[in-house]
C-alpha cells in the first residue's frame, strides 16, 4: 500500500511538473523578448527564473513545487 502512494505522488509531482513546464514555457514564447520562451523550454530551470521575472507568479510557484514534490 505505502508503494501506491508513493508512486501516485511520484507521478502527480511529474505530471504537474511537465505541465507547468509546457505552460511555462508558452506563456514567456506569448511575451516579449520571445527567445526566453524557448530557452525556458530547452533548459528547464531557467523557466520559473523568466517566469518570475516576466510576473507569471502562478506558474513559477507551480513548477518550483512540483519540483520539489518530485525530487521527495
Amino acid at each position: 500500500m505505502a508503494d501506491v502512494l508513493v508512486l501516485s505522488g511520484l507521478l502527480a509531482g511529474f505530471a504537474l511538473l511537465v505541465t507547468s513546464h509546457l505552460a511555462l514555457s508558452l506563456q514567456l514564447v506569448r511575451r516579449r523578448p520571445r527567445w526566453r520562451g524557448l530557452v525556458a523550454f530547452v533548459v528547464p530551470p531557467m523557466a520559473p527564473l523568466y517566469g518570475l521575472r516576466g510576473g507569471l507568479w502562478g506558474w513559477s510557484v507551480a513548477w518550483l513545487l512540483a519540483v520539489g514534490i518530485y525530487a521527495v
